[in-house]
């Protein structure tokens, strides 16, 4: 076979780029399925696309299909995670990819779940189909990096978020803290609990702030039809301190707080306001590696933790955020402040935290740095 003619590359990184976008439409109501686009394309021209629907509904190559009926036969099938082969909670897109008659598919990165993870693809080669892997991987992968790394390494994609003023400042000695940053960089922070399985605090910031946890629409900014899936609320509360009055119990979605106690009247009382209570291995403190395992078979992708310097530090120094979203705004705290982790002191410069700044973007005055955690 000869090899492509630079314009039949530019062409297929063209329509895996609009399956790109396409695949972001479901960036907030998949969840726990990975997000995915497909693009239909027969004699040049695209005959149907797709994204994948909530959990449950069809996937992005059936809702593409479903659309293109029997124009699907001959056509190639961009696709921006190779197809699943196996029985969900929908049946497998390789056999409606077969059945269909379509002659080409082009995926963009392996699905690393143990039950695909190239299987998809040899199905469809066995079945006469010419399939091609690797097209814009590298860009496809920041869709679903939750999911990948749930499927990869047993837990969710963790990310830390904090407020703080350009001297690093989370608080005032006496605790108070909002509001530190503006109200753009608020309502981008109801964009990114949106976008995650699980919003994770402790029973001190539920004691002190009594936090709402949800993703909120109003303050979002976030296309009314587009869909979202309200985040699970969890908090870490080793003594079941969490008053059963906390708003967040109160509120549409669902609350599991995390302890290290047997079960007690104080569980019942939590039970009863409308929590789920589960214990996890630990001492003085939640288990923070248990913690996240369990909530990986809960099949959550994605952890954001809003929470007080004290549970930071002791997340990161478990070693298990990968991300930063810091905001900072612009304004001086002073030494008396309270900072952004609760962590031993460094004996060395050598020893310090290393991170990469991925992203670094104003918003409103403030600023929004993503920082990934470096290993």
């Amino acid at each position: 076979m000869s090899a492509p003619t630079l314009e039949a590359v530019a062409r297929d990184r063209a329509y895996m780029a609009e399956a790109l976008a396409l695949a972001a439409n479901g960036l907030y109501d998949t969840k726990p399925n990975p997000t995915v686009g497909c693009v239909l394309v027969k004699n040049g021209r695209v005959i149907a696309r797709g994204w994948t629907a909530p959990a449950g509904g069809p996937h992005a190559e059936r809702v593409a299909l479903n659309a293109a009926g029997a124009e699907a036969r001959g056509a190639t099938a961009y696709v921006t995670l190779e197809p699943c082969c196996h029985q969900g909670r929908t049946g497998p897109c390789t056999r409606a990819l077969i059945e269909a008659g379509v002659a080409r598919v082009v995926y963009a990165g392996r699905d690393p779940n143990p039950r695909v993870n190239g299987a998809g693809a040899r199905e469809l080669e066995a079945a006469g189909i010419r399939v091609e892997g690797g097209l814009l991987e590298s860009e496809a992968e920041p869709l679903n990096r939750g999911f990948f790394a749930r499927m990869r390494r047993g837990r969710p994609w963790v990310r830390c978020k904090i407020a703080a003023s350009l001297d690093g400042r989370t608080a005032l000695a006496n605790g108070e803290s909002q509001w530190i940053t503006g109200t753009a960089a608020r309502a981008d922070v109801h964009r990114w609990r949106a976008l995650s399985g699980a919003v994770v605090t402790g029973s001190g910031t539920v004691l002190r702030d009594d936090p709402s946890l949800d993703a909120r629409r109003a303050e979002s900014g976030i296309d009314p039809k587009v869909g979202v899936k309200q985040p699970l609320r969890v908090i870490l509360d080793s003594r079941l301190r969490t008053p059963p009055t906390a708003k967040t119990l109160s509120l549409p979605g669902e609350v599991l707080i995390f302890t290290t106690h047997d079960g007690d009247e104080a569980q019942g009382v939590l039970e009863r306001a409308g929590a789920r209570v589960e214990r996890v291995e630990g001492g003085e403190h939640c288990d923070l590696g248990r913690v996240l395992a369990r909530l990986a078979e809960l099949e959550v992708n994605d952890v954001w933790v809003e929470a007080g310097a004290r549970l930071d530090g002791a997340f990161l120094q478990a070693r298990l955020v990968d991300e930063l979203v810091i905001y900072v705004a612009p304004r001086l705290l002073g030494d008396g402040a309270r900072g952004m982790f609760a962590s031993p002191a460094l004996e060395s410069l050598a020893d310090a935290w290393r991170l990469r700044f991925d992203q670094v973007r104003e918003i409103e005055g403030d600023l929004r740095i993503v920082a990934r955690v470096l290993r």
